[in-house]
């Protein structure tokens, strides 16, 4: 799976507050509807370097997606903790860990 998100994304990253319009995810028609000298505008660099970290972010955490989708339930592990013991739930979550390891 890639990463979903755009300038968009990348603005509001390094602009939480800010209010503005964008068309087809594209900076050359950014409408800044906040005071610039207040809420500063960022340069497209600086948008496009934003955008690289994003990505390369959600790229170095592919493997907590991967996991995420195949460990047990909570109701699961906690059966497991109950019936089993710490190292019986242990042993099960390693298995997904050593799978998909960091």
């Amino acid at each position: 799976m890639s990463y979903k998100g755009g300038i968009f994304e990348a603005i509001k990253s390094l602009q939480p507050y800010a209010e503005f319009g964008l068309r087809d995810n594209d900076y050359d028609t950014l409408q800044w509807l906040d005071d610039p000298t207040v809420v500063p505008i960022p340069t497209k660099e600086e948008v496009e370097a934003e955008l690289a970290r994003l990505i390369a972010d959600y790229d170095n955490k592919e493997y907590q997606r991967l996991r995420a989708k195949e460990y047990p339930s909570f109701a699961d592990q906690f059966d497991l903790l109950y019936h089993g013991g710490y190292d019986a739930w242990k042993a099960s979550i390693d298995v997904v860990k050593n799978k998909y390891p960091k």
